[in-house]
């Protein structure tokens, strides 16, 4: 029983784009900046990119991935942030490896929309901002036993941090990131009984506009007015 639920952990990697439980941020206007805390407005489509590995443990074992992304859109005033593509896997995989076996994550009921992003004046913890995603869900299959299926899924809030930002969890990327640091998700109905009900998550992805249909390489910034 254990080793099946060690597999089936690496699922969770999926989640550890946003899954933080934080307090709410201060009451203050948001605006999405071009760059810097003075450039233009920007309102249109985001890409957020892992950095490094997506990492998921508990007492019984854990598991990484190595490669994702997620596409979506917000509004200059943080409002409107929805995800219409997200992508969880490894290379060389395409399944992420677990302590025994490996897992495939595919997505469920994109778009997930109404997330938000939202300044945050008193800094908490040392972010700059508060960004969630709203209504995602995903499903993991591990490949042991012919396959066992588990879903995770509900509104999932991170810390957001500008490029500048001393804190930053990777600070030798000069990009906005958004940071997960052991951070628990629960499991959705749906699944198999052998499904772990909670995992705990770490990882880190940048958080970029765009400049032209299909290329994300503007840096955003995040700001109270």
């Amino acid at each position: 029983m254990a080793r099946i639920r060690q597999s089936v952990l690496a699922s969770a990697v999926a989640l550890a784009t946003v899954a933080l439980v934080a307090p709410p941020a201060s009451a203050a206007t948001t605006t999405i900046r071009k760059g810097s805390a003075t450039a233009a407005p920007y309102a249109g489509n985001v890409r957020a990119s892992l950095l490094g590995n997506a990492t998921v443990s508990t007492s019984l074992g854990g598991g990484s991935c190595n490669r994702s992304t997620m596409t979506g859109s917000v509004n200059s005033d943080g409002t409107g942030m929805t995800i219409t593509q997200a992508a969880f896997t490894n290379d060389p995989g395409p399944a992420c490896p677990g302590d025994t076996g490996s897992v495939t994550v595919t997505t469920q009921n994109l778009p997930w929309s109404g997330g938000s992003v939202v300044y945050d004046a008193a800094h908490t913890g040392g972010r700059d901002a508060v960004v969630t995603i709203a209504n995602f869900r995903v499903r993991a299959v591990a490949s042991i036993l012919g396959g066992i299926t588990c879903y995770y899924g509900g509104n999932l809030v991170a810390n957001g941090y500008n490029p500048d930002n001393p804190n930053r969890p990777v600070t030798s990327v000069a990009q906005a990131q958004v940071g997960v640091n052991n951070a628990t998700v629960a499991r959705q109905s749906g699944g198999s009984f052998l499904c772990p009900s909670t995992a705990t998550v770490t990882a880190t992805y940048t958080l970029q506009g765009e400049t032209a249909p299909g290329t994300f390489n503007q840096t955003l910034y995040v700001t109270g007015s």
